[in-house]
């Protein structure tokens, strides 16, 4: 169903209305993580069920090879927005329409192309200044305070307690101290470092049934502590991760 890495532009193809029709959504990504974000959607996309028969998702991580400069919430978005422009151009000349859901009603074309930037609170500047301008520009972003290992835990455990700024370390901590989070990584495994808890692993988050209960049961884990953020600064949110919407809204999931 996905295509996990690449750049091809949406080119027009024959077939007119109904070929445009089938066409897979084009979702172009930009993560923060240069291992855990990308190996999560490859993950997902093999394993989740579209919202949807016969909607399907390419997605293309566009900042595979950045460096670490290039990663920061703020510069990724700019860089998304100029993306953004290039690919609803190609779209609107493959004949497709803008999308968009205005009261429960669909209009324009499903597969209109969406550009999406994951990126965590951790210790960065500029936050504010990049969500603010990902909703102004219509890029879709997926945030996570204090970082994208909060997500990956509530398909363990629900957590609710605050971290901190910077507090990444503790996040990755909790996870690694889930139960049965190190075995993921092999039979007879008691413990994982840091470093190999980036890669991502199956049994981290499908349901052994694959029925998609853990997926929604971190998805209601997820939204219950969003709920509890009162101030309009992301950078207060803490906890905080709507990785949920970037899964449902950009990659056309139901669940995984």
């Amino acid at each position: 169903m996905a295509r996990p890495r690449g750049g091809d532009s949406i080119t027009p193809k024959k077939g007119g209305a109904k070929g445009r029709a089938l066409r897979p959504r084009q979702v172009y990504v930009f993560t923060e993580g240069e291992v855990t974000e990308p190996e999560y959607i490859d993950l997902i996309l093999k394993n989740g069920v579209p919202g949807r028969p016969g909607r399907t998702v390419q997605h293309h991580i566009e900042n595979s090879n950045a460096e670490g400069k290039l990663r920061k919430p703020y510069r990724m978005v700019q860089d998304a927005v100029r993306t953004l422009r290039k690919v609803e151009r190609e779209a609107k000349a493959a004949g497709l329409k803008p999308y968009r859901v205005t009261g429960g009603v669909e209009e324009g074309s499903w597969n209109w192309p969406q550009v999406w930037v994951l990126f965590d609170r951790d210790d960065h500047q500029g936050v504010s200044e990049a969500v603010r301008l990902a909703e102004k520009e219509g890029v879709g972003i997926a945030y996570s305070h204090p970082c994208f290992e909060l997500w990956r835990l509530l398909h363990y455990t629900n957590y609710t307690s605050t971290f901190g700024k910077g507090a990444c370390g503790d996040a990755n901590s909790r996870l690694r101290a889930s139960r049965g989070f190190a075995q993921t990584y092999g039979r007879g495994v008691r413990a994982v470092t840091e470093q190999q808890s980036k890669h991502v692993r199956e049994g981290q988050i499908l349901s052994e049934k694959k029925d998609g209960s853990r997926y929604r049961t971190a998805r209601k884990h997820a939204q219950a502590i969003n709920k509890r953020c009162e101030s309009s600064n992301p950078n207060d949110w803490d906890p905080y991760t709507d990785v949920w919407c970037f899964v449902e809204e950009g990659l056309l999931l139901s669940h995984y």
